[in-house]
């Protein structure tokens, strides 16, 4: 699992530079990634679902929206993490990390935490917020 958001954001920035301004645009848009904000999220959910199910289901969701970055795996032994790309903001063409952490709780039921992080520059777009409030839509629905 990548545990870096910060690098995430770069290589995905960088991706998005390359295609107007190649090699250039890259290292530029990497550079200028270390020194964005981020807009951060997060909310907790109670999904009716035991364990296995619910990181599947989070998984479908989340490739529905996006592109995974990590399959559900075990998180030590409190549950599972999976996270992925989306693209928010305007047009989608702002990159949010969305990181969902899975812990049982009862044995039909599983706790989710839901983070949506994205990097803001001037133009304030709340991509982390509103991508947490889509994704927390879509798996309570």
């Amino acid at each position: 699992m990548v545990n870096d958001e910060d690098r995430i954001f770069a290589d995905a920035l960088g991706a998005a530079g390359a295609v107007g301004g190649g090699s250039g645009g890259r290292f530029g848009a990497r550079l200028a990634a270390r020194y964005l904000r981020k807009d951060v999220h997060e909310t907790v959910l109670t999904l009716e679902l035991p364990a296995d199910r619910a990181a599947s289901h989070v998984a479908a969701t989340l490739a529905r929206v996006g592109r995974l970055l990590d399959a559900p795996g075990p998180d030590d032994s409190c549950g599972s993490v999976v996270r992925a790309l989306v693209g928010g903001g305007f047009g989608g063409m702002n990159p949010v990390v969305v990181t969902v952490t899975l812990t049982p709780a009862d044995p039909g039921t599983t706790t989710a935490s839901v983070r949506g992080a994205a990097k803001e520059g001037l133009i304030k777009q709340h991509a982390g917020l509103k991508t947490t409030r889509l994704v927390t839509d879509l798996l309570t629905s």
